[in-house]
């Protein structure tokens, strides 16, 4: 029982200091893995090899592909790709489908962009087409919002989800988790669609809501901002190439050989190296860069895109530091046990995760947090199989989008954006990300009820 209670004051350390105090999450992080070594009585002489050592060992290969996939999120951002992209699914889908057309756009855009940026630059896209299609802009901005949430917590490579991947033992086959993630965030997406539309009649109540007719016009602006903007071609190339490359070297990789076991294997084996997919995508997004001097302008989207990446992989590193400490004490194998005889199984990780996310606002970190947590015990409560722990990966994003509210900076950028009030926002958005979380846990369960 000590054991628990040592790990249930450790998690309260974590949400408080984050929380409450305001702390940094990567300081928060590497104290809590210095707290919990000492309290569940680790030789003292360890104690700082173990903590540089899973501090290393989760950064060894996820840190370089945060940082390619910050930075092709960067250059689609600020190259116009972003509007390319949605432009596209606009002519696919016509305007007979407002929400759902939102939804996607969201939904494909949040894959490289991250979440916070991604509203930013399509709120005016976002009004324009409410104004033009009559319907309401709080229906509009919850359909964007959740389809933008829903990528952004279940699809690498996004910084959170890679690193729950990372933690959980997954970084050689990202395949398998951009294809569940891929399904698990579409149910989301529709789910956060379809409690959109409750609000087509709702029109935002929140300080300068009378402006937003005047937005209109900012998406006309916004891409002459722009200049001339990529193909769509060029826009969606460095995003879907590398992924559709991580995913056949997964399947390359299939026990029944699907392309052999040399020549075209070992061709995509190589190539569906997350890392070696990623520097593809790198290179493909060059070709929308638009200065005279390429070469600097490439330099600034990098520095830019480092400076972005930096935080998330410092948490990400101090994530697999707690996980190491975790992983050397016997709480795995007490919790597993314990969770197996319950037979709570894939609901603990989607229960621990809610929790830190409600409680402390981010979801990076509580999918970095959660997937350290969990990883020893994944065996023990029936999880340990290469799906289980994807499935584990899915369960805990799950848990990292329930709820977003006044303490998640996406909440605050999707109210101030769409001039909603508070109370209106907690309707509206905080109960989105509530109904998405729950119905994509649910899938995960049918998922593992078939698959496992």
């Amino acid at each position: 029982m000590n054991l628990v209670l040592i790990l249930i004051g450790v998690i309260a350390f974590i949400v408080i200091a984050t929380s409450k105090f305001k702390l940094h999450p990567f300081l928060t992080l590497i104290l809590a893995a210095f707290i919990a070594a000492f309290a569940y009585g680790l030789p003292s002489g360890d104690i700082a090899k173990t903590i540089t050592t899973g501090f290393g060992n989760i950064l060894g290969y996820i840190g370089l592909v945060i940082v390619l996939g910050t930075i092709i999120g960067i250059i689609l951002e600020k190259s116009g790709a972003a509007i390319t992209m949605a432009d596209v699914v606009i002519k696919v889908l016509g305007k007979r489908f407002p929400t759902l057309t939102m939804s996607i756009i969201g939904y494909i855009v949040s894959i490289p962009v991250f979440c916070d940026s991604g509203f930013v630059i399509l709120n005016s896209l976002k009004q324009s087409m409410a104004n033009r299609m009559q319907v309401s802009s709080v229906s509009m901005s919850v359909a964007l919002a959740t389809g933008l949430y829903a990528t952004h917590t279940f699809v690498p490579p996004t910084p959170g989800p890679i690193a729950a991947a990372g933690n959980l033992g997954l970084e050689s086959n990202l395949g398998l988790v951009i294809g569940v993630g891929l399904f698990v965030a579409a149910v989301a997406s529709f789910a956060g669609m379809l409690w959109a539309n409750r609000f087509a009649g709702v029109e935002p109540d929140g300080e300068g809501a009378e402006e937003l007719k005047a937005q209109a016009n900012d998406f006309e602006s916004l891409k002459q901002s722009y200049g001339t903007l990529p193909s769509p071609l060029k826009a969606f190339a460095p995003i879907f190439v590398p992924i559709l490359l991580i995913c056949l070297g997964s399947v390359a990789n299939f026990p029944s050989a699907p392309f052999g076991k040399e020549g075209l294997f070992s061709l995509l084996v190589f190539l569906g190296q997350p890392v070696n997919a990623l520097l593809i995508g790198l290179f493909l997004s060059a070709l929308l860069l638009k200065s005279t001097n390429k070469i600097a302008e490439f330099s600034e989207r990098i520095s830019q895109g480092l400076v972005a990446a930096a935080p998330i992989i410092l948490i990400t590193g101090a994530g697999g530091a707690f996980g190491a400490v975790l992983k050397a004490t016997p709480i795995g194998d007490f919790l597993g046990s314990s969770l197996s005889a319950l037979g709570v199984g894939i609901f603990m990780p989607f229960i621990v995760a809610a929790a830190l996310k409600s409680a402390q606002g981010s979801s990076t970190v509580a999918l970095v947090a959660t997937s350290a947590l969990v990883a020893p015990m994944l065996g023990d409560i029936g999880l340990g199989s290469e799906m289980g722990r994807v499935l584990t990966v899915m369960a805990i994003g799950a848990g990292a989008m329930t709820v977003s509210h006044a303490n998640d900076s996406f909440f605050w950028v999707v109210t101030q954006f769409s001039r909603m009030s508070v109370t209106q926002a907690y309707k509206a958005q905080t109960m989105a990300t509530l109904i998405q979380g729950v119905t994509s846990m649910l899938a995960v369960y049918v998922l593992s009820l078939v698959l496992l």
